[in-house]
């Protein structure tokens, strides 16, 4: 026998109704008021991608960045150890690009597949294969390492420095203040007439006699006729010869080395990407071939204290990785890339991250403090250069750096802008 059903007062039925409310919440794991931070936040996912140095049977030479998608998982961990990324879960898809065409493709369609944000603090030379998939589905190539051309044209992407074009810019600005002669070795192809182009651009400007332009075999395992060439060009006293031949480089200057006796003291030169810490600290420290060498680069030295919060991520949570070397110009790019990312998203400060948003958010001018790595960086139309060949440069700040006892160091405190060198350069070419 049932008892009779007494109607329901409003005030138990407001009481029930709340209380299934909270318990929806508690059954979907929410656990939070949708716009607090915590579990109420969705996790955001992003890719990067470099080559991690397995042999490549279609090159010439292999390329190992393993240390910027190393750097990429230590820099998740720490994130979510504090919370996320303005309480984000931060999800790092990390791709071997192969440094091929077909490597970069796939680390692309990757990044479709995962339904990434962005792309961050990424590698690849091969921008042709992969900035069209990223395009199509209008996901963010943030802070890309500089080594693509499409990486400064493509409305797609944001980079965080100004790619070789404003180290040769750069370069030439430094050799113009000590060498009164200076012998240009790169490589005998069409990237490298427009670094010959760019070096002779910054001389003429600074009232220096053009380079001499020597052009050398990329893959060559021996750069004597080069080198003789180039110290012939730079003459005895107040000669520089700079070379920019990627890890070719050290090889160049084994040659250089070898001849140099013969022809005096003669200053010698390059780019960070071609001569940086690691290669120096590699060939001898203080009685590296490369001491006394003049470096451009895009970032302060190595040794600064701007680069702490990066090395103290690095000692916390990488646990040992020896990929990870924190005076690698790769491994500084993707820390800036994810700088970049971070205060992104908190000025988003959503539920949701999407591609959209972050693109958005890009393309209207929010301006990011890297901690003084990088000037204040916006990526409005009015904030890049605009020049035909580089259209997405917005950082057209260099630095200067000498190698002195084994360490790069500041040749010139702060900031050099090569604005005019890129732009006159473009305009002329």
């Amino acid at each position: 026998m049932t008892g009779r059903q007494h109607p329901t007062s409003p005030r138990r039925y407001r009481l029930l109704t709340s209380m299934a409310a909270v318990g929806a919440l508690l059954v979907t794991g929410c656990g939070a008021l949708p716009g607090a931070s915590g579990g109420s936040r969705e996790p955001l996912t992003v890719v990067t991608w470099a080559p991690g140095g397995a042999a490549n049977p279609d090159a010439s030479h292999t390329v190992n960045m393993a240390g910027m998608t190393a750097m990429a998982r230590t820099y998740a961990r720490w994130a979510n150890s504090n919370g996320g990324l303005d309480g984000h879960k931060l999800r790092v898809v990390t791709c071997d690009e192969a440094d091929t065409s077909v490597g970069a493709a796939n680390c692309a369609r990757l990044a479709v597949k995962e339904k990434a944000v962005a792309v961050v603090g990424s590698y690849s030379r091969h921008g042709s294969s992969f900035m069209a998939p990223l395009e199509t589905a209008g996901i963010p190539y943030i802070g890309g390492y500089g080594a693509s051309d499409e990486e400064f044209t493509s409305y797609n992407s944001y980079p965080v420095n100004g790619g070789q074009a404003a180290l040769l810019a750069g370069n030439a600005q430094q050799l113009a203040r000590s060498c009164e002669r200076v012998s240009v070795v790169r490589p005998d192809t069409l990237s490298g007439d427009g670094q010959a182009w760019l070096l002779r651009t910054g001389l003429t400007e600074a009232h220096r006699p053009e380079p001499a332009d020597i052009r050398a075999k990329e893959s060559a395992t021996s750069y004597d006729k080069a080198a003789e060439q180039a110290l012939q060009a730079a003459g005895t006293s107040g000669g520089c010869v700079t070379a920019v031949l990627g890890d070719r480089t050290e090889t160049f200057f084994d040659s250089f080395r070898r001849l140099e006796p013969s022809y005096g003291n003669v200053r010698i030169s390059s780019v960070l990407g071609s001569v940086g810490q690691p290669l120096i600290d590699s060939t001898g420290g203080r009685n590296s071939p490369f001491e006394g060498a003049y470096i451009t680069g895009w970032y302060p030295d190595s040794g600064d204290a701007r680069w702490e919060p990066m090395r103290e991520v690095i000692r916390k949570h990488a646990f040992g990785d020896n990929r990870i070397d924190p005076d690698d110009t790769g491994v500084q790019t993707t820390w800036i890339a994810y700088t970049v990312l971070n205060e992104l998203v908190k000025s988003i400060d959503a539920p949701q991250i999407t591609a959209g948003k972050l693109a958005s958010a890009l393309r209207h001018g929010t301006p990011v403090d890297t901690g003084g790595l990088t000037p204040v960086l916006r990526w409005r139309y009015e904030d890049m250069l605009g020049s035909s060949a580089y259209p997405r440069i917005v950082n057209t700040q260099v630095t200067f750096q000498v190698a002195r006892d084994g360490r790069l160091v500041a040749d010139k405190k702060g900031f050099v802008d090569v604005t005019k060198t890129l732009s006159d350069a473009s305009a002329k070419g």
